[in-house]
């Protein structure tokens, strides 16, 4: 069960209570959207003339997908200009870039890492022991948050498409195990650097989820399982929102028999269409309608009593494109989460 406890404030609040962080992980069920809702929320945050950047971990090339780009490389390149001077880049943090980076910047085996890659030993270590997959991979985020151009941050702010809300608390929490590892040495002081990051007031974690049964529960999970970790959460964002076709009465109406075949055969005569299977057909849309909203204001009620800031993104009809994601970003900004 979920806990009310520190950075917990009143939930289905359009509000973004999170001045001053600077890594910002975006999390969701498998379907639910979070790699669009990332961009978005990437976008959102660089109004204003600010510069952000956008990582992908999971290696699937989405974020390229979704903004329409060439696929990432390790390297950060422009991915969106918003008005005001505000910049994306985005990158896509690979394992083997990662520890070439790591071996050059914190051990004296620098000439070893062209060895050890030329040999397979990268590709067999990150296979065989996927925490160290997750090790470089986290390692390559708090390097990006932390990095500084003379006297300022190079971005104002990090946004991570993060692993789905399955593999989330593990993933953040790999440098925890790691510092317990590694009593001592620059691996145990980057690990324990690391967790004291990801559980700051500079990190929040934004749960992305869809009105339906499966993920909120899953949401309502993840939320319990990163608060029992102690890594800060953010708001929750739920994605493909429909606007209601029906009046709430009109709903009630239908879920409760007060419009019956019969009601609605007269409306169709009235119009020249004395159609008895049209009649039937609307009929069982209304109840099947009538079911579906149900269940989406049984799953809006479960996620409100998670007592976070709750963000609603609507169905782009057709698929995301870069202009619906643009169109996301504006709606994050309007309600508050940017």
């Amino acid at each position: 069960m979920t806990r009310r406890g520190e950075n917990r404030p009143a939930g289905g609040v359009a509000s973004a209570p999170w001045a001053g962080v600077r890594l910002h992980v975006v999390t969701g069920k498998g379907g639910a959207g979070k790699t669009t809702v990332a961009s978005a929320l990437a976008i959102a945050l660089a109004g204003s003339g600010r510069r952000v950047l956008l990582v992908e971990v999971e290696e699937r090339q989405g974020l390229a997908q979704v903004l329409d780009v060439a696929p990432l490389s390790y390297e950060e390149q422009p991915v969106a200009t918003v008005p005001g001077g505000g910049k994306v880049l985005a990158m896509a943090v690979d394992p083997h870039a990662a520890l070439m980076e790591y071996l050059a910047l914190y051990t004296k085996i620098r000439r070893a890492g062209k060895t050890l890659e030329r040999i397979g030993a990268v590709d067999f270590a990150t296979t065989v022991a996927p925490g160290l997959r997750d090790v470089l991979l986290t390692g390559k985020i708090f390097e990006a948050v932390r990095r500084r151009a003379k006297n300022d941050f190079v971005y104002d702010a990090v946004v991570v498409d993060a692993p789905p809300t399955g593999r989330i608390t593990r993933f953040l929490g790999v440098s925890t195990d790691v510092a317990g590892l590694a009593k001592v040495g620059p691996i145990h002081r980057q690990a324990e650097a690391i967790t004291t990051l990801f559980r700051s007031r500079r990190t929040v974690v934004h749960l992305v989820t869809l009105l339906e049964e499966m993920p909120a529960q899953e949401t309502i999970e993840a939320v319990d399982a990163l608060w029992r970790a102690k890594f800060p959460i953010g708001g929750i964002v739920i994605n493909a929102g429909r606007a209601p076709m029906l009046r709430h009465k009109e709903v009630v109406a239908v879920r409760e028999g007060a419009i019956d075949f019969e009601s609605i055969g007269k409306e169709l005569s009235s119009v020249g269409l004395d159609n008895e299977v049209t009649a039937q057909l609307l009929l069982d849309e209304g109840n099947d309608y009538a079911q579906r909203l149900g269940l989406e204001r049984r799953a809006r009620r479960m996620l409100h009593r998670l007592d976070r800031p709750i963000f609603d993104l609507p169905l782009i009809e057709g698929g995301v494109d870069v202009a619906g994601v643009h169109e996301l970003a504006a709606e994050l900004r309007a309600q508050g989460a940017a």
